[in-house]
C-alpha cells in the first residue's frame, strides 16, 4: 500500500515554505491560506521530506 501526504488543515499556517520546496506536490489555497496537495506523484521523495522537515508547525505527514 502506498503513502499518501496528509496536511493537518487545523496545524497549518500557511507560511508556503512546502510549496516553495516542492512546487509541484504543494499550493496554498485562495480560499483557506493553507497548505494543500497538489499531486505527491510530481516530487521526488527527498524533496517531500525536506518539505516535512521544513515545516515550522510540523503540519505534514505521511499515512499508510
Amino acid at each position: 500500500m502506498a503513502k499518501t501526504l496528509v496536511i493537518d488543515q487545523e496545524a497549518c499556517s500557511g507560511c508556503g515554505t512546502c510549496a516553495a520546496i516542492a512546487e509541484d506536490c504543494f499550493a496554498i489555497s485562495e480560499d483557506s491560506d493553507k497548505a494543500y496537495v497538489v499531486d505527491q506523484s510530481a516530487c521526488s521523495e527527498e524533496e517531500i521530506q525536506e518539505a516535512i522537515d521544513t515545516c515550522p508547525e510540523e503540519a505534514i505527514t505521511w499515512q499508510d
